[in-house]
């Protein structure tokens, strides 16, 4: 990790320092961006366990982590649940919105906040938050307004590596590591 940090704007550093909450997209971020449906109409999504466990890391270094998406859907409710995440808003196109009203019940401010989003509806959201992040598979109008872009893409541990650096950035990487030892 000591050597992506270096490879890191000291000014995406510096964000990632403030970040109290991380707000993500799903559909490109959580998952691969691909719908899945069964044969009797089901829906389906995969999630990856790294990013799963890069919020877990989030939680324990105090960085809350809650989603914003347009889409709604009982298996992202279900594995928000699991990982306990919170704030969940579901089937909120304009994500924009959606934050403010986030920001009159929460106590973060707008710099203390990162989002995480792929494509378009997200690039309000991406201009207006502390830090803005895409992944690496993220549309090219976001990823030229996003302060930082993953490496790895959307439901393929982009999160993981987002939470990664935000914890190095931190300092609290080393020592959540070091409780797995």
């Amino acid at each position: 990790m000591d050597q992506l940090m270096s490879q890191i704007d000291s000014a995406v550093i510096a964000a990632a320092k403030q970040i109290k909450l991380l707000l993500l997209d799903v559909d490109g971020v959580l998952t691969d961006g691909r719908l899945y449906y069964g044969n009797s109409g089901e829906e389906l999504k995969a999630f990856d366990i790294q990013d799963g466990l890069g919020i877990k890391l989030l939680q324990r270094g105090g960085v809350e982590v809650g989603i914003i998406t347009g889409r709604v859907s009982q298996l992202l409710q279900r594995r928000a649940d699991e990982l306990g995440m919170q704030p969940i808003v579901q089937g909120r196109e304009d994500k924009l919105t959606a934050l403010n009203e986030l920001l009159e019940t929460m106590p973060v401010e707008l710099h203390e906040i990162a989002f995480i989003g792929d494509d378009l509806p997200d690039l309000a959201v991406i201009n207006r938050v502390g830090l803005g992040i895409t992944v690496a598979n993220g549309n090219a109008a976001v990823a030229n307004k996003a302060k930082w872009q993953t490496r790895r893409g959307g439901g393929n541990g982009a999160v993981r590596e987002a939470a990664e650096m935000i914890l190095a950035a931190q300092g609290k990487l080393d020592q959540l590591v070091a409780a797995y030892q």
